[in-house]
């Protein structure tokens, strides 16, 4: 069975932090850039200090048979972990997937 790499960003909102909460998420903020995570295999979240809104990158393989909504739910749920990792609740997840294999180089 074929198998394509997916990119899925999944955005969020980060809701109800307390103090503790709050101060979890600014004590690790400058492991979590916007820029300085990527996709990866694992998933990296990013937010800013602001602690509204975030972001997780994840790169899946899936087979070719398997719709985006499929690879999206899977993000979903990886997002849901890392977030909840934090100790912290979230709410307004929506994921896209963009099926890498799909996509074509312009070479000049």
């Amino acid at each position: 069975m074929a198998e394509h790499t997916y990119r899925v960003m999944v955005r969020g909102r980060f809701t109800d932090l307390d103090e503790a909460g709050r101060a979890r998420l600014l004590a690790e903020v400058d492991e979590h850039g916007l820029l300085t995570n990527g996709f990866s295999e694992a998933g990296s979240l990013a937010y800013d200090r602001t602690l509204d809104f975030f972001s997780f990158r994840i790169q899946l393989r899936a087979p070719v048979e398997q719709n985006d909504r499929a690879v999206c739910d899977r993000g979903l749920a990886a997002a849901a972990r890392a977030v909840d990792g934090l100790g912290v609740d979230f709410r307004d997840l929506k994921a896209s997937a963009t099926d890498m294999d799909l996509v074509k180089v312009r070479r000049k």
